[in-house]
């Protein structure tokens, strides 16, 4: 039997995100990133990714190609999604890992310019096909979805610790608020921006912000449609965000060592994806890990006779691992089309 072929990506835009899905497909055996749009110089794009990566000489640059063992992507310095060529470089899906072309409009320019498919690294603006939630929903894709997002890394731990708590429990509302590293739309000294808060330092600021995963929560677990308020306070690190989450649970009789067992087997159920740690750990320690959850056994706290409160630890690793579980999940359902 002939070998599968590698599935064909792009990738626009090659901030964090986008660099550790390079990385991580660098790692695999079925995805190729062959092309990469930002409008950043390769010389800079290949100093950024070699800046933060293991072994950085595993990764050249040739040209306008970034080279690595397994492939070579073309990079091109081109900003909007309806100027990239995808056709030219038959690509079977499209990562935009921009953050800023999350509407319908802006993902058709993808698809016309010849990508089968478009994934947002964040959730969208409009209605779209599919938002999908590895752990979670992935049932529910179809090989006809064209537009797709994989949520954010915060709408995912989210759903992942109701998803898994809500197996066992009646919960009847709740709040999130992610304490969440700075990002790279805010700026590091005070200015003007869109937003008054936003335009304060985000290097010696805590920042409230909103958070839309509240907002799109019933898509991908619609018992919990309007139940969930969501929150952000961006703080002054760089990288290691805390999700914590007050939960008023039906039956005033859970117990925190029940929630914290819970959590513990739904880790089991969904390995690589939700973890549970029972050290001390703080931001710096969940660096680098690739669960999508890990959930923080210490930080279980009952508070009055029905309200839990959990902590969880994320980054934003863990959230390029998963988009690749969506591209891969998209391959399956078109082979088995194929085969059908």
């Amino acid at each position: 039997m002939a070998q599968e072929q590698p599935i064909r990506v792009g990738i626009m835009g090659f901030g964090q995100t986008g660099r550790q899905i390079y990385e991580l497909a660098s790692r695999s055996d079925d995805v190729e990133i062959v092309a990469i749009a930002d409008i950043g110089k390769p010389e800079i794009l290949h100093y950024l990714l070699c800046s933060e990566v293991d072994q950085p000489e595993r990764h050249e640059l040739q040209g306008n190609f970034l080279v690595n063992p397994k492939f070579r992507a073309r990079l091109v310095q081109i900003d909007l999604p309806g100027e990239m060529p995808w056709d030219v470089f038959g690509v079977d899906m499209v990562i935009d890992s921009t953050g800023k072309f999350r509407d319908v409009a802006s993902m058709q320019g993808h698809l016309d310019n010849g990508a089968r498919r478009v994934l947002l690294r964040t959730l969208p603006v409009d209605g779209i096909d599919r938002i999908v939630i590895p752990g979670i929903n992935e049932a529910d894709a179809r090989a006809e979805d064209c537009m797709i997002s994989a949520g954010s890394a915060t709408t995912t731990a989210l759903c992942l610790l109701l998803h898994v708590l809500s197996q066992q429990f009646e919960i009847t509302c709740g709040s999130m608020t992610t304490i969440h590293a700075y990002t790279s739309d805010q700026a590091l000294q005070d200015y003007a921006g869109v937003d008054i808060r936003r335009s304060r330092s985000a290097a010696k600021n805590i920042i409230p912000n909103t958070h839309e995963a509240g907002s799109w929560l019933g898509q991908v677990l619609p018992a919990f449609d309007g139940k969930i308020l969501t929150s952000a306070l961006n703080v002054p690190i760089h990288e290691g965000c805390l999700l914590d989450v007050n939960l008023v649970m039906a039956d005033a009789a859970v117990t925190i060592d029940q929630v914290n067992d819970a959590m513990r087997a739904g880790a089991a159920q969904l390995p690589g994806i939700v973890g549970v740690v029972e050290d001390p750990i703080v931001s710096s320690d969940v660096i680098g890990n690739p669960h999508s959850l890990l959930f923080d056994a210490k930080g279980t706290i009952k508070a009055g006779s029905n309200t839990i409160k959990t902590l969880s630890w994320y980054e934003n690793l863990g959230h390029a691992a998963r988009l690749l579980d969506v591209v891969r999940l998209y391959r399956k359902l078109d082979v088995a089309q194929e085969a059908a």
